[in-house]
């Protein structure tokens, strides 16, 4: 079946289905739904928070993990007796970990299911709720970053390192009692429990009728184009959605973001500022502006703090740069800490504000025969790059304190521009409407 036939196919779909007033716009990419075809049942049920307390637990263990070397790494090389280049291996076992992950991720998700993962979350909310539920689980990443860093400047690093195994004590047993994703159910043929897991997430007196049938359909109609294999997601259709969500993905990890989530501890002693009250300060920060953008993301949509948050982690970037080119040629030393305090907290701050928008866009812009795929490719090759920044930022800083930093504002100044230039508005639009959208508009 040809694209131009695949593209008539999803619109029949949307149309059979209520969806008698789509709207083509070339701002959006091609096919939108106008008010009358929503989908009802858009409320919180107790079974869809409790859905998204057990990715929260998930992500919130992940940020504990991202957050335990910061607080950690003076009192861990002086035990332990470690050099630079052992600490930058430990340091950097975490994204050794992501990497092998990310490689049996994307079929492991179409095999055994979404529970517990970003995706899952955004499968299951209803569309004006799907950013920002998304958003607020992924924010317990910085949540977690941020308990690690107060709580780490206080306690052992043994102590500290125990911790982690709450979230995943939490969310065990609440794994058994919620659904699996509708969508996945309908990729694996399983049609008789979709319905099923629609009512328990939108409620038993919800009319799902509707949205249960375009989901079965949609996946009908994807599995007559492809089984869902890795190199299906290269086909030219998904190309675009590639690029975007890989190359926001890649630069975000070289714009420096490991490095800063793994040593803001050494850098704020670097900058002459005592190790707890950056840290602490910072977390009490990233915290706040997280919550922002969880409350944002469905308000002002996904476009608008992507550019919010690159321009902010370009300038930060730079300010942190111009901080340690000060204190390098004894200018200004006393505004040298105040500038790297400000360029830490603002980059932080500016990360957390967009951190969950790239895992929201794989579920948005990726249909679901080959949205494990794509996640897994993404995953895979940013967390390459972040390994990479995670490992050498050690050395880079003792070659040029000023220069890594201007480095990493290159790669955030490079996001920027392809989030103007090629990043898609989503908000308020179903998963089947996106990607018909983006099948028009690939050809």
């Amino acid at each position: 079946m040809g694209q131009q036939q695949r593209t008539e196919v999803t619109e029949s779909l949307l149309v059979r289905h209520g969806h008698d007033n789509i709207v083509y716009s070339e701002e959006n990419g091609g096919v939108r739904v106008g008010d009358e075809g929503s989908l009802a049942g858009s409320g919180v049920t107790t079974i869809l928070a409790l859905s998204a307390f057990v990715g929260a637990c998930s992500i919130w263990g992940l940020g504990c993990a991202l957050g335990y070397s910061s607080p950690t790494q003076s009192s861990i090389m002086e035990d332990l007796g470690l050099s630079v280049a052992e600490f930058s291996l430990f340091g950097s076992i975490l994204s050794i970990g992501q990497i092998l992950g990310a490689a049996i991720c994307g079929k492991t998700t179409d095999l055994l299911g979404r529970k517990s993962v970003p995706i899952y979350i955004a499968e299951i909310t209803p569309k004006d709720l799907r950013g920002r539920f998304a958003a607020m689980v992924l924010i317990m990443s910085c949540c977690g970053m941020s308990f690690m860093y107060v709580v780490g400047s206080f306690v052992n690093w043994r102590i500290l390192a125990l911790t982690g195994i709450i979230p995943s004590i939490l969310q065990l047993p609440i794994l058994f009692f919620i659904p699996e994703s509708p969508r996945w159910l309908a990729k694996v043929g399983r049609d008789k429990e979709v319905e099923a897991a629609l009512l328990r997430l939108r409620g038993d007196q919800a009319d799902i009728s509707n949205e249960a049938n375009d989901i079965k359909e949609y996946v009908e109609t994807l599995k007559s184009f492809s089984q869902g294999g890795i190199l299906d997601v290269f086909q030219k259709e998904y190309v675009r959605p590639l690029l975007i969500v890989l190359g926001m993905m890649t630069l975000s990890s070289l714009g420096g973001i490991n490095a800063f989530a793994y040593y803001s501890g050494v850098i704020f002693v670097s900058a002459g500022i005592s190790s707890m009250t950056g840290l602490v300060t910072l977390a009490a920060t990233q915290t706040l502006l997280g919550l922002l953008g969880t409350f944002l993301i469905d308000k002002s949509g996904r476009r608008p703090l992507l550019l919010v948050s690159f321009a902010g982690l370009c300038i930060s970037t730079s300010l942190t740069g111009l901080s340690f080119l000060l204190k390098e040629y004894n200018w200004w030393s006393q505004g040298t800490p105040i500038l790297a305090l400000i360029g830490l907290l603002m980059y932080m701050g500016s990360y957390v504000v967009s951190s969950g928008i790239p895992w929201l866009l794989i579920a948005e812009l990726f249909p679901i025969n080959v949205r494990g795929s794509a996640g897994s490719i993404c995953n895979f090759i940013s967390s390459i790059t972040g390994w990479a920044v995670a490992y050498y930022f050690n050395f880079l800083i003792e070659w040029s304190s000023a220069g890594v930093f201007f480095i990493f504002s290159a790669f955030c100044c490079a996001n920027f521009i392809l989030a103007a230039t090629m990043v898609p508005e989503t908000k308020g639009r179903t998963l089947e409407e996106i990607q018909a959208s983006i099948t028009r508009s690939s050809q």
